[in-house]
């Protein structure tokens, strides 16, 4: 139901499009790794992944479960709560494993949280918590880099700032992508297992930024020819 609501919003604040490395489609079992930048970005990622024909588990943030009616959703549709900060918060692992060894897709934002600034521009994704690295060696799951682009476009900075974005998204139609790279394998220790990921989610992420300013500069096209090509 989330999906199919993101689906039916997302198109209405942006134009959206999506391109694939030469895989093309994520196995099941595997774990996607996207960048973070704004509140809306999941939604993003969300139809991105339903146009691929994948239902992923997400890992979000437990206070979410907290919104009425939300909650169940998230309950219902087998979504994971983190409880931040706490000793609960390693047992949203443990599930995330089982998701996995049940041929799920399991999207985990490496970063944790999105950006504190007020500016709508792209950024390079910041530094990565270990949780995905930790997740990949223990099972086994290739990962997949997922970056993405224009979101803070829609909402960025303040709440009254947010919500002027909102309503002005559907005016503006701003430029979306999403780009789904081919999986990695992680392997070593833990620190170089997360600096793997971290470079290859970068490289994603440029992927998606130039996808966006070649749109905006109406260059659009088939963005992703040869690499999978595009997925709307």
């Amino acid at each position: 139901m989330l999906t199919t609501l993101a689906r039916t919003v997302v198109p209405v604040l942006g134009r959206l499009s999506v391109t694939t490395g030469t895989v093309g489609a994520i196995a099941p079992g595997s774990v996607v790794a996207p960048n973070h930048t704004a509140l809306i970005d999941p939604g993003v990622v969300l139809t991105a992944l339903r146009g691929l024909g994948t239902e992923p588990v997400v890992l979000a943030a437990a206070g979410l479960w907290r919104v009425p009616v939300l909650g169940r959703l998230l309950t219902r549709e087998g979504h994971i709560p983190v409880h931040r900060g706490s000793r609960q918060a390693a047992a949203a692992l443990d599930l995330a494993s089982q998701a996995l060894a049940a041929g799920r897709v399991v999207v985990i934002y490496p970063e944790g949280r999105i950006p504190r600034r007020p500016d709508s521009a792209d950024r390079a994704p910041a530094c990565l918590r270990t949780g995905v690295a930790r997740l990949a060696l223990a099972t086994g799951a290739p990962v997949v880099p997922l970056g993405h682009a224009g979101a803070r476009r829609i909402v960025s900075g303040s709440v009254p700032k947010q919500i002027g974005g909102l309503l002005t998204a559907p005016l503006r139609r701003p430029a979306l992508h999403v780009h789904v790279a081919d999986p990695i394998h992680l392997t070593g220790d833990l620190p170089d297992a997360t600096a793997h990921l971290h470079t290859a989610v970068q490289q994603a992420w440029r992927q998606a930024v130039e996808q966006v300013i070649s749109h905006r500069s109406g260059r659009g096209g088939r963005a992703g020819a040869g690499r999978g090509g595009d997925a709307h």
